[in-house]
């Protein structure tokens, strides 16, 4: 049985044998890493799920996970590790798999279609200094595969932060640098209950809830941004490098009321990288701390 290579590229103990399942089939996962392994789901917050059949498994066998965990027969966003034997979370060997159970939008609410994919960050480099991401694969999870796969075909790289507004947002991802562009196509909004505190990624837009594309924008305080709750679409959040976030916030504008910086600031790259057990942005966040 032949894997999909480029989850065997990314990581070396859980690959699924495809991305996508209809309900109906088997979630298949290879365990293709050498040695003897624990299977461990969680919900997106770090809640574990009870298993019904058996979770040991060796290096070479594929598992239907979803006969191992019924709860992936149900809509949810889900994680699952490979807990080397004899260890426990937070301790979890390779990269985990993010299974989303998703209905169809504006369907009936059940379930339609599973997605299995790596759990992935992202670190914008800028002048000064990194900024490292995660994302919400719960609540925008659409959103957040955009804004992964523009970052991984290279989109953003040397584009602006074109928008500056103190107290409030710093704003990018323009092809065009003026407010005006994007990549040529629109995604639907995800409106969530996640607040846009300081830090937390949302989509920008026009007045039309489904208009965001590429423009992002990162929220630096909630007096000024609260107003933004279940209007636009939080996605993701900053974890590490908000001092470089607030270093580019504070550049010297050229135009106060339009946001334009007196010099540019550059989204020098954004690089995708898989979560592991010794790197790992979201172990706050899953609890496994």
């Amino acid at each position: 049985m032949q894997v999909a290579p480029l989850f065997a590229a990314l990581f070396s103990v859980l690959v699924p044998v495809k991305m996508w399942y209809g309900i109906a089939q088997r979630d298949e996962v290879q365990i293709a890493g050498p040695g003897e392994y624990k299977l461990v789901l969680t919900d997106f917050a770090g809640k574990a799920q009870e298993p019904q059949g058996a979770v040991d498994v060796s290096g070479g066998k594929v598992v239907d996970v979803k006969a191992i965990f019924p709860q992936l027969s149900m809509l949810g966003t889900y994680v699952l590790y490979a807990v080397p034997k004899g260890k426990s979370l937070p301790e979890f060997a390779g990269t985990p798999l993010v299974i989303e159970v998703r209905g169809e939008r504006n369907g009936p609410p059940e379930p339609a279609v599973t997605k299995i994919e790596p759990l992935r960050y992202a670190i914008m480099q800028t002048k000064y200094g990194p900024v490292k991401m995660i994302f919400y694969y719960d609540v925008a999870p659409h959103t957040a595969d955009n804004f992964l796969r523009l970052s991984e075909e290279g989109y953003f790289d040397g584009l602006t932060f074109h928008r500056i507004v103190p107290k409030f947002v710093i704003q990018g991802g323009d092809p065009r640098g003026n407010g005006m562009g994007g990549p040529g196509y629109f995604i639907n909004a995800e409106f969530n209950d996640r607040p846009h505190e300081a830090g937390v990624l949302s989509m920008a837009r026009s007045e039309d809830p489904n208009s965001a594309g590429s423009q992002f924008f990162i929220c630096l305080d909630y007096n000024g941004t609260k107003g933004l709750d279940h209007k636009y679409t939080a996605f993701g959040k900053v974890v590490d490098g908000m001092s470089a976030v607030n270093q580019i916030a504070a550049t010297p504008l050229r135009d106060p009321r339009n946001g334009v910086p007196e010099t540019q600031q550059v989204i020098q790259s954004i690089t995708v990288k898989p979560v592991t057990a010794q790197d790992n942005p979201y172990a706050q966040d899953l609890h496994l701390k």
